[in-house]
């Protein structure tokens, strides 16, 4: 336990799942993938850094459940049993050295699907160019210069559902603590919720009801195919950012829904439906919104947003804005956040002990159980 007065710091439990602090690393997609989803040794580099970083908990990236529902070809995959090997023997390397607890974000990235990694424009790709053809709720396209993607039908929901269980499946072979399912920047179980992508007539669209019942049939059946004694939360977009689309009530009524089916934690961002979303970029923009869904459900709630300095991340969880904070860029940008974090806040943070000799002078006893000596 640390010794500071610091929130921050504290440990927290989704369900079973101990946390050693209030710090998540939230989901980074990668685009480095081998091309048939599997992981590669980019991941253990990138996930080994992270999982010496002292933070409470780390979420591998949006990983596909199907190869249709990749966003780009480069991006990671549990679709298989060569993806479960690939990933499980990074995993293993990473666990030698670190015992964060490591969840996973499952996604199927629906009519944003069949893209261009972002460094080469991130823009659809045509089927002529090396693509594949989109699905979604609705045949309506991203933007007008985009074609629409193919409704599913009903074998199609029933198959995309069965993806996720499958790679559910997988996830718990390889010792994943945690799933986090993706219904949020605009990716498939997003598109079902929002009416701006939604407009089905038959019992998946129209009414808020109706909209929420795919991503709860998702949810369902992740839950009762993943250990019992292991969390699943959900990822959701709190608002389109849009007239007419998502917004923060129906985002409260889903996460009633959810945790009425026993989910662990919801995982609160804004935004990516739309291109015509409008909305200005400031700290902790984004708060505010899980916020009003902690406070409305009681439920276990991760905020994110721009939080970049330990001050700010200090004060979401003191003041119950939020029971965990998640960070991501900030940590690409700087892979040990929490230990200077820590050091600010006068706590302790677990660091591997061949880093032990790095604390500045002035941070105290900085790392949990170092013992330094030197002749």
């Amino acid at each position: 336990m640390p010794d500071s007065s610091s929130t921050l710091f504290t440990p927290y439990s989704l369900g079973k799942l101990s946390l050693p602090n209030r710090i998540v690393i939230a989901p980074m997609c990668q685009y480095s993938a081998d091309g048939d989803g599997n992981a590669t040794d980019w991941h253990l580099i990138h996930l080994g850094s992270l999982a010496l970083s002292g933070a409470g908990m780390l979420i591998i990236e949006a990983t596909a459940v199907s190869p249709e529902g990749r966003i780009t070809h480069d991006c990671l995959g549990l679709w298989s049993d060569a993806n479960a090997a690939a990933l499980g023997q990074v995993l293993d390397s990473v666990r030698h050295h670190s015992s964060m607890p490591l969840a996973i974000q499952l996604a199927h990235a629906g009519r944003k699907a069949s893209s261009a990694v972002p460094w080469a424009g991130g823009q659809l790709l045509s089927v002529e160019d090396g693509g594949w053809p989109c699905v979604a709720p609705s045949a309506v396209a991203y933007s007008a210069a985009e074609p629409a993607p193919t409704a599913l039908d009903a074998a199609g929901l029933v198959r995309i559902r069965d993806a996720f269980v499958a790679a559910a499946r997988r996830a718990a072979r390889i010792g994943i603590d945690c799933i986090e399912l993706h219904g949020a920047h605009g990716y498939l179980l997003h598109e079902f919720l929002s009416p701006l992508s939604n407009v089905r007539t038959d019992a998946y669209g129209g009414s808020l009801e109706n909209r929420m019942r795919f991503p709860l049939e998702v949810f369902d059946a992740v839950r009762a195919a993943f250990p019992a004694d292991r969390p699943v939360g959900m990822r959701i977009s709190a608002t389109d950012w849009v007239e007419g689309g998502w917004d923060l009530e129906q985002s409260v009524a889903f996460a009633q829904a959810l945790k009425a089916r026993g989910c662990d934690f919801i995982h609160v961002s804004t935004g990516g439906l739309s291109p015509l979303q409008k909305f200005a970029v400031a700290p902790g923009f984004q708060v505010p919104f899980a916020e009003r869904i902690r406070a409305a459900t009681g439920m276990p709630t991760i905020a994110v947003g721009l939080v970049t300095e330990a001050e700010q991340a200090e004060e979401i969880v003191a003041k119950g804005q939020a029971d965990l904070v998640g960070v991501a860029r900030v940590m690409m940008y700087d892979p040990h956040w929490p230990w200077h974090a820590a050091a600010k806040l006068g706590a302790k943070v677990n660091a591997p002990r061949q880093y032990w000799r790095s604390a500045p002078r002035g941070a105290g006893d900085l790392f949990t159980g170092a013992k330094i000596g030197m002749r």
